[in-house]
């Protein structure tokens, strides 16, 4: 199938699915005329990129980890040895940026919260700020 089928399929735009190629997620076949020809196993490639994506891994992550991943019932499985390790390391870094995030929130809402009466009531109408 061409590019503009596989994002028909898929829901993703050709633009990023270009993307996916240069980040070597994907390796369509060339025809001699240059263009683009996916196979039906790209349509499920491109979802578990999605999936992994929508995890918080970046492309150069999902590129490494790609090749050892299966489907099985509607969820990623690992297969390769030492990808579960690398998986942790990844969910290890997120909670950390979630930890950090919570961080940040609450010096925001620290600051928020020290606004007089009459400068929150100005900014933000009738709505309280977060104590």
């Amino acid at each position: 199938m061409r590019i503009g089928e596989l994002s028909r399929r898929t829901g993703v735009h050709e633009r990023l699915l270009r993307y996916y190629e240069e980040q070597q997620l994907l390796r369509p076949e060339r025809r001699p005329s240059g263009y683009r020809e996916y196979g039906e196993a790209d349509v499920e490639t491109v979802r578990r990129i999605r999936c992994l994506l929508a995890a918080g891994l970046g492309t150069a992550t999902i590129a490494k980890i790609l090749p050892c991943l299966r489907d099985e019932d509607e969820r990623l499985v690992p297969t390769c040895s030492d990808l579960l390790a690398d998986l942790c390391r990844e969910r290890e870094r997120i909670t950390q940026a979630i930890t950090d995030l919570e961080i940040s929130r609450a010096a925001l809402d620290t600051v928020i919260a020290a606004a007089p009466a009459d400068v929150a009531e100005r900014a933000l109408g009738k709505a309280t700020p977060p104590r």
